[in-house]
């Protein structure tokens, strides 16, 4: 609680001081805000790969087996629900389309995606093992982790093998010691990330331009986040009110970070030493989910998807609601926890389809406030997933 309490505090701090408007102080602020994002995406790379190979080896990929089935099928079952919860707030609300002068004139502003979405997909099949760490391309990562820990879970006992999980293990504990060092200065960071925030919003960022569209987002987040998922935990008997005042920190470091995969160190710490979840289940659990478990982004893929579509003349129809529904889930399942990644995804989607993708130039200013939104109601879906999961094996 006194962590909770002193982080609350930063947050509290960091916003007046954004608030103040002074230029020196917002470049200082910036600059602190992106030291500590660079620290646990540094940490982030090394904790997923040593957390899934060290599973693997210890438990066996028999074990291990069972607890994967329940991480896949619960953040199948939470982002199917993100989505169609989406699909029905949009259905609800039905935001009107934009004066095409609007998104023509935004097509300037308008960042390019690298990759299309096929690339993205052939992008996850490493070429070699070097890359997917300088890159920090996640669900490639994920691949060499399972690779190696499956194959030592494999190999006959021997001291060959005892020497190399022994590392394995050792390098881990020396991460979470690192880890551990750097949350005790979070307090620093989070006041540097309110402040950030809070300098954006005084400077203009929220714009009413698309406000239904924005209300859709932001209601169908909200759904999934204080309803939707809390059903989840009750229907396993858990509290949902204990589960989210232990993994506060986390989701508060999300919203922040606006990237799952950064916040991920803190998410494991947070859940081992606050909410009790058994070691092997939360560094095993927690970096599959935040590669795969995206509720929120499932959310703005199928909302933004369907504004898109009928900005362009595409009738919303109930078989394409469906349709995008399913596109949008596994589309969020491949995406990288990173900041950006669904709204660089989405455009990837619609420049496949023909749509009109200059509206997204109109988007892209309020984006900011909706990423922080989406990642802190990924890391609580990852939170309850782990949960679950260790309810259950």
């Amino acid at each position: 609680m006194n962590r909770t309490l002193l982080w609350i505090a930063a947050l509290v701090v960091g916003a007046v001081l954004g608030l103040l408007g002074l230029p020196w102080l917002n470049q200082t602020m910036n600059f602190v805000a992106t030291i500590y994002t660079r620290l646990f995406q540094l940490l982030a790379v090394p904790t997923i790969v040593l957390s899934v190979i060290s599973t693997f080896a210890k438990f066996g990929s028999s074990g291990s087996g069972r607890v994967f089935a329940r991480t896949l099928t619960y953040t199948l079952l939470t982002t199917f629900a993100a989505a169609t919860v989406g699909a029905l707030v949009y259905i609800l609300v039905s935001p009107s389309n934009l004066p095409i002068e609007t998104f023509t004139e935004s097509t300037a502003a308008l960042p390019s995606p690298s990759v299309s979405y096929l690339d993205h997909i052939v992008n996850v099949i490493p070429n070699n093992i070097v890359s997917p760490f300088v890159e920090g391309n996640v669900l490639s990562l994920l691949l060499i982790a399972f690779a190696v820990g499956i194959g030592l879970s494999r190999l006959a006992d021997s001291e060959n093998k005892n020497v190399v999980v022994k590392g394995i293990l050792g390098l881990q504990e020396l991460l979470f010691l690192l880890i551990g060092k750097l949350i005790y200065t979070l307090p620093l960071g989070i006041v540097a990330f309110a402040a950030q925030l809070s300098a954006q919003v005084s400077a203009g960022v929220i714009v009413d331009s698309i406000g239904k569209y924005v209300l859709v987002i932001l209601a169908g987040n909200a759904i999934q986040f204080f309803i939707i998922l809390p059903i989840f935990l009750v229907a396993r008997r858990l509290n949902p009110l204990h589960t989210l005042r232990q993994m506060s920190p986390a989701i508060l470091m999300a919203l922040f970070t606006k990237s799952s995969a950064a916040t991920l160190p803190v998410t494991i710490d947070t859940a081992e030493n606050r909410l009790g979840i058994r070691q092997h289940i939360a560094r095993f659990v927690l970096p599959i989910c935040t590669t795969i478990n995206m509720n929120g982004c499932a959310t703005f893929i199928l909302v933004t998807s369907l504004f898109v579509m009928q900005n362009g003349d595409t009738p919303i129809t109930f078989a394409t609601v469906v349709l995008w529904l399913f596109i949008s889930v596994f589309s969020a399942v491949g995406n990288a926890g990173v900041p950006m990644g669904c709204y660089f995804l989405t455009l990837s989607l619609m420049s496949g389809v023909g749509a009109p993708i200059s509206v997204f130039g109109i988007i892209l200013p309020i984006y900011t406030i909706i990423d922080m939104l989406e990642t802190a109601e990924n890391v609580w879906s990852d939170s309850c997933v782990a949960a679950m999961v260790n309810r259950d094996v």
